[in-house]
């Protein structure tokens, strides 16, 4: 793609960055509006904000519509950014907001869950709105009476507070992964659930009881775990032991849950997944710097960040976003085996 700078260096427009990409105005309208998807391909997306880049293109925020916002920031609560999934549901916030001229502030929850102060001497005079994750949902209880328009994050669709949700489809990934641990032959589980009292762990543990439901000969015993590895390797060391016959899969709520059930079946003098299947949920870093690596299931998290803030522009215009949840994706890996293998 080649650009050219304006002519005299006067400031670029929305038509040189058209003229760059070699797109129409409207294309790029759309593009830097958050607007395209199913209109414009990801190729051509790319393109126009590479040419924006490329030629330092910024919108005219005075000709913006003005119902955008008086601040231009948004607050993006979430449990913790030491959690290398928020912290990319973070990146993909701050990517669209940045293409609208808007800030994020992050806020995360004190000991990553529970309630928490407002963070400005008025929330409603520093913010135009707020995105927020349902496992950090307690954090909003001192900013809910500012009026601000609410977006939230894997979090329950009926909740009368949001003006939108962005939702993963979360009871499918629980179902990919019944399906695959069903396939290789298991039939005693336990689910190592995290302990965090959230919507998205609700769902997990709903969709799992329903998938194992509906195959007869399945086992499913459920204990509860701290959301960190020692905890996570605790409970798992008493539920292995504690069983007879034993469970040959551990199904885990979280990455982080399954690295600690991984180090609890060592311990136990054990292998995975030779004696014990372990898969997690989320595909962190983590996945794949255990040994072996960990079956889990893949959320993207940087889209997610990117229709927060997209669903936050829209309601901000006075639009409904369009409901629906992003799509998942079980990623197999060494950790998982047929039982007795």
């Amino acid at each position: 793609m080649q650009t050219r700078e304006p002519v005299g260096g006067a400031r670029p427009t929305s038509r040189d960055v058209a003229r760059a990409a070699g797109v129409s105005q409207a294309t790029v309208s759309l593009v830097l509006g958050g607007k395209w998807r199913g209109r414009v391909s990801e190729r051509t997306a790319g393109l126009v904000r590479e040419a924006a880049r490329e030629l330092g293109y910024r919108p005219n925020l005075a000709a913006r519509n003005l119902r955008l916002g008086r601040t231009r920031t948004a607050l993006l609560v979430v449990p913790a950014l030491t959690n290398e999934f928020f912290a990319r549901v973070y990146a993909g916030a701050a990517a669209v907001a940045a293409e609208h001229g808007f800030g994020v502030v992050v806020y995360p929850s004190p000991e990553g869950i529970g309630p928490a102060r407002d963070p400005f001497a008025s929330a409603r005079a520093a913010l135009d709105g707020v995105i927020a994750s349902s496992m950090a949902a307690g954090a909003l209880d001192a900013i809910r009476g500012a009026d601000l328009p609410l977006v939230m994050l894997d979090s329950d669709p009926a909740d009368p507070a949001s003006a939108a949700q962005v939702n993963l489809d979360i009871a499918d990934g629980m179902r990919q992964v019944t399906d695959h641990l069903l396939g290789l032959g298991h039939r005693r589980f336990v689910h190592l659930a995290s302990a965090v009292p959230s919507w998205t762990f609700e769902v997990r543990a709903r969709a799992l009881a329903a998938a194992l439901g509906a195959a007869p000969d399945a086992e499913l015993r459920t204990v509860p775990a701290p959301l960190d590895v020692s905890g996570a390797r605790e409970a798992t060391e008493r539920a292995l032991t504690g069983a007879a016959p034993r469970p040959t899969a551990l199904i885990c709520d979280d990455d982080i849950l399954a690295a600690g059930a991984c180090k609890a079946v060592r311990r136990l003098g054990l292998r995975v997944p030779e004696d014990v299947s372990v898969t997690g949920f989320d595909d962190l870093a983590l996945a794949t710097a255990l040994e072996p690596e960990l079956t889990t299931v893949r959320l993207p998290a940087e889209r997610v960040g990117e229709e927060g803030m997209s669903a936050l522009l829209a309601v901000l215009r006075g639009e409904s976003p369009a409901p629906g949840a992003l799509p998942v994706t079980l990623i197999p890996r060494a950790s998982t085996a047929p039982p007795g293998l």
